[in-house]
C-alpha cells in the first residue's frame, strides 16, 4: 500500500508518521500493492481532525475523526476504516475481482478561489472532478454508504446513462435517471 501523510496548519512528527505507516500496513491483507492511502491532519484551534482516504481499484474508503489529540483521532479514524472494510469485505470480494484496474478516479483539482457573494449570485465553495464508472444501482448504493455520502453519481451498466442514487429521509433509497 502506498501511504502519504500531510498536515494542514501543522508539521507532522516522525513518531506520528511511523505510527500511521505501521497501522495502515495492516490493511495490506485486504488490498494489493496498488492501493493508496492518504492521511490528512488539520488543526483548528485546539482540535485536530484526521482524515483517512483509501483508494483501491475505484473503491474509496473514507473516515474522518476530530479530537484534542492527533494520535487518538487517527486511531479512531483507522478503526472506522477497518470496520468499513470488514463489513463490506464479502460484498466487495466479488466486485473487486471484476473491476478494471485501469479505471482510476480523477484527482480533484485545487479548490477555486472563493468569489465575492453578490445579490443573486451563488458561491461555489468547492469543485470536485471524478470519473463516472459503470455499475449496478446496488453497487452504487454500497459505494455511497462506504463514503458516508447521501448521494452517488454513476453510469448504468446496461445503458451507459448517467444516474444518481440518493438516501431518502425515510432511510430508503432513490434512483434518478435523466430523460432526454
Amino acid at each position: 500500500m502506498i501511504i502519504t501523510a500531510s498536515g494542514r496548519k501543522v508539521t507532522l512528527k516522525q513518531s506520528f508518521l511511523d505510527m500511521v505507516e505501521k497501522r495502515l500496513q495492516k490493511f495490506d491483507r485486504y488490498f494489493e500493492k496498488d492501493a493508496e492511502a492518504a492521511v490528512t491532519v488539520t488543526v483548528e484551534n485546539s482540535r485536530q481532525t484526521v482524515e483517512i482516504t483509501v483508494r483501491y481499484r475505484g473503491f474509496i474508503y473514507r473516515a474522518e475523526k476530530t479530537d484534542f489529540d492527533m494520535e487518538t483521532a487517527f486511531a479512531d479514524a483507522a478503526d472506522l476504516i477497518d470496520r468499513q472494510i470488514t463489513r463490506h469485505k464479502k460484498k466487495l470480494g466479488n466486485r473487486i475481482k471484476r473491476q478494471d484496474p485501469a479505471l482510476e478516479p480523477l484527482e480533484a483539482p485545487e479548490a477555486p478561489e472563493p468569489q465575492e457573494f453578490a445579490e443573486g449570485v451563488y458561491r461555489i465553495a468547492r469543485e470536485k472532478r471524478f470519473s463516472v464508472k459503470p455499475m449496478e444501482p446496488d453497487e452504487a448504493i454500497l459505494q455511497m454508504n462506504m463514503l458516508g455520502h447521501s448521494f452517488f453519481l454513476f453510469r448504468l451498466v446496461e445503458t451507459g446513462e448517467v444516474a444518481l442514487v440518493y438516501r431518502r429521509h425515510d432511510d430508503s433509497y432513490g434512483l434518478l435517471i435523466p430523460e432526454e
